[in-house]
């Protein structure tokens, strides 16, 4: 288990910009791959996005492609989710996870996922 924690989350108009945040003060993702899933009410968490333990690559849900950034700086302990253009089909809870990079493709792992920031837009 530890101890991710999402920030940056809110509620924004469609078109609008949000940055959320995910930092651990204690645990070092050197060697681990790290994501964003997000869940709306009613549907199954999904996978955003995610990135390589070295930055590079990144992947993101077609949904999203062009619109949000995934970024990490290892020095702050912080992976970011840069969303423009947001969307009222972007209202979600946005969870932080980090994962086994294996095969480059990122497996979350039990007890490492953030308790999520809500992000809601309205139309």
């Amino acid at each position: 288990q530890v101890d991710l924690v999402e920030s940056g989350g809110g509620s924004v108009q469609a078109g609008e910009s949000l940055t959320l945040s995910c930092v651990s003060p204690t645990y070092t993702s050197y060697g681990d791959c790290m994501g964003w899933h997000r869940q709306a009410p009613g549907k199954e968490r999904e996978e955003v996005a995610y990135i390589s333990p070295d930055g590079a690559p990144t992947q993101y849900v077609d949904s999203v492609k062009g619109r949000f950034t995934i970024s990490q700086d290892n020095a702050k302990k912080t992976v970011y989710l840069q969303m423009n253009a947001l969307k009222p089909e972007d209202t979600a809870m946005y969870y932080c996870v980090a994962g086994d990079w294996t095969g480059g493709v990122c497996f979350p792992k039990a007890g490492y996922w953030g308790p999520g920031t809500q992000v809601t837009v309205s139309s």
